[in-house]
């Protein structure tokens, strides 16, 4: 096998997550703090609006509060995601697509843009009811996957910067 360097037999390096001045620029941004913020209201905004969304395509009833808790809910989508296009930029020196969230600022894409098709079809009414809670439940179908990515990555920057994970990188 003959990697990047010309090196036979070498495994390619694998990037870490976070080099040193990046994972410094990460704690000491307060961007990381209102991520951290953020991110635990949206997923609580996002179960009771599936709550409520799924309460109304089973009776009927709820409309309102059901429609509410999607705007409330793409709101906070839309502020997490320009509060985490800065913490992007200061952490890795770019708004969005770095190399360590690349995968995760994508699918964000998607989640922005169903949530983005759920307002336009609310405000102008282009969707029957029904149909726009349809749309709302496929871009929270995509966000909890997006979340998932993100999660998988916190881990994973957990164990890069923990010290029984160096030791046993060490000791493979």
């Amino acid at each position: 096998m003959v990697d990047n360097t010309g090196i036979t037999g070498a495994s390619p390096a694998i990037r870490p997550l976070y080099t040193s001045e990046e994972r410094a620029r990460r704690d000491n941004t307060r961007w990381t703090l209102v991520q951290a913020v953020l991110a635990p209201l949206q997923f609580l905004v996002f179960l009771i609006s599936v709550v409520l969304v799924l309460r109304f395509l089973q009776t009927g009833q709820g409309e309102t509060e059901a429609t509410i808790s999607i705007i409330v809910k793409t709101l906070l989508l839309y502020t997490i995601m320009i509060t985490g296009c800065v913490w992007e930029k200061v952490v890795f020196g770019r708004y969005l697509f770095a190399p360590s969230f690349f995968w995760e600022d994508v699918f964000s894409m998607l989640v922005l843009a169903l949530h983005t098709a759920y307002l336009v079809a609310l405000f102008t009414g282009r969707l029957p009811v029904r149909e726009q809670m349809m749309l709302a439940l496929a871009g929270y179908a995509a966000y909890v996957i997006n979340a998932g990515q993100f999660l998988l990555k916190l881990r994973a920057a957990r164990l890069q910067s923990s010290p029984s994970s160096v030791r046993s990188e060490v000791a493979a």
